[in-house]
């Protein structure tokens, strides 16, 4: 009895990857032609969103992928539910519930950080021109009285002017011109600190009437020359927790802001109450009101308004470099304060709001 082995069966090694290669070459038009629909219709959504909120637009575009892949697996297995797909559509459905809550998230968070950026942007674009319009607006009042200073000074050491009067005149225009860049330079200082955060206050209760009434008796002259009445009203005398100088500075300000734009036979009314715990100042003067496009730009730098763009008349003394109200704000806010401004009766009124000394 003869017995005869079969011949071994030769197995090729990639014969299993040119399966899966085909298998792969087939399904693929079916997944491509279930998917692309999916993404051209999301494309279309994410192009109709584009004004909405950044969160919608990340919510659609993570759901574009997690929606394609769902129809994809589903025309390939020919819409039969077995269990391998039904396993699929589970792992699927768990992607979606962690993924859409993540990208609703962060969508929020990325359109916060815009909006913050975008604040930032037209923050720092505001600075930049604010400080620009400064340097060229102090560069201007810089120039003026120092041609004016070094104009006198020529004719008086070139003996053009001999006059004993006119000599004195001379000095005392000198003397002017020197307080005046004098004053504009304490200012600067005074805004440079406020900007960079070194302000450095004393703090201590501090009565109200005392700061009001200097402030008053320093702008008493000022007033007078332009012809100006000052006028006080204090039906309590409040006691807030401040630093004397700086106090002193906010009503300065705001009465020399007051009188320079109150035309002669004018009346700068200042009023000191209560208000809640607040102690409130009112400075009310009579320049015929603020454009309502200005009232917002007032305390900020440089910043004089159109009106005041004009020269001063003959005799009066020159518009400021507009530090002052910046100031006055910088140091309000200094105080845990408020500041506002707005037209009333025949003129504006600046409120300044301070919280009163504890008992």
């Amino acid at each position: 009895m003869t017995v005869r082995l079969a011949a071994p069966e030769v197995i090729d090694p990639h014969e299993p990857l040119r399966a899966m290669v085909e298998h792969a070459l087939h399904i693929l038009p079916v997944a491509l032609g279930l998917t692309l629909p999916v993404v051209v219709v999301g494309a279309l959504a994410l192009y109709r969103l584009r004004t909405h909120s950044l969160a919608t637009s990340t919510t659609v575009l993570v759901l574009i992928p997690v929606t394609g892949m769902l129809a994809g697996v589903i025309g390939v297995s020919g819409f039969m539910f077995t269990p391998t797909l039904t396993t699929m559509l589970l792992v699927c459905l768990l992607v979606a519930l962690v993924t859409v809550p993540v990208a609703v998230a962060l969508g929020r968070g990325l359109a916060k950080r815009s909006v913050w950026e975008r604040e930032a942007r037209q923050r720092e674009r505001a600075v930049e021109a604010s400080r620009r319009e400064l340097v060229a607006w102090i560069s201007h009042d810089l120039r003026t009285p120092l041609a004016g200073i070094r104009a006198m000074a020529e004719a008086l050491s070139d003996g053009v002017v001999s006059h004993p009067q006119d000599v004195t005149g001379y000095a005392h225009r000198i003397g002017a011109e020197s307080r005046r860049l004098s004053g504009m330079v304490d200012d600067l200082f005074e805004l440079s600190r406020i900007t960079a955060g070194a302000l450095q206050l004393t703090m201590s209760e501090v009565a109200l009437q005392d700061v009001v009434s200097d402030a008053l008796a320093g702008q008493t002259t000022v007033a007078e020359r332009k012809r100006v009445r000052l006028v006080a009203n204090a039906p309590v005398w409040p006691v807030v927790l401040g630093s004397d100088p700086e106090l002193a500075r906010i009503v300065r300000n705001l009465v020399s802001n007051a009188i320079r734009h109150t035309p002669s036979d004018g009346t700068v009314a200042v009023r000191l109450g209560v208000d809640g715990r607040d102690a409130v100042l009112f400075v009310d003067d009579a320049c015929g009101g603020i454009p309502e496009q200005e009232l917002d730009r007032v305390f900020d730098v440089a910043f004089r308004g159109s009106t005041a763009r004009t020269p001063a008349p003959s005799g009066h003394d020159p518009v400021g470099a507009g530090l002052g109200l910046a100031i006055a704000k910088g140091l309000v806010e200094a105080h845990r304060g408020r500041i506002s401004a707005r037209n009333h009766g025949l003129g504006c009124r600046f409120e300044v709001r301070l919280p009163l000394a504890a008992g």
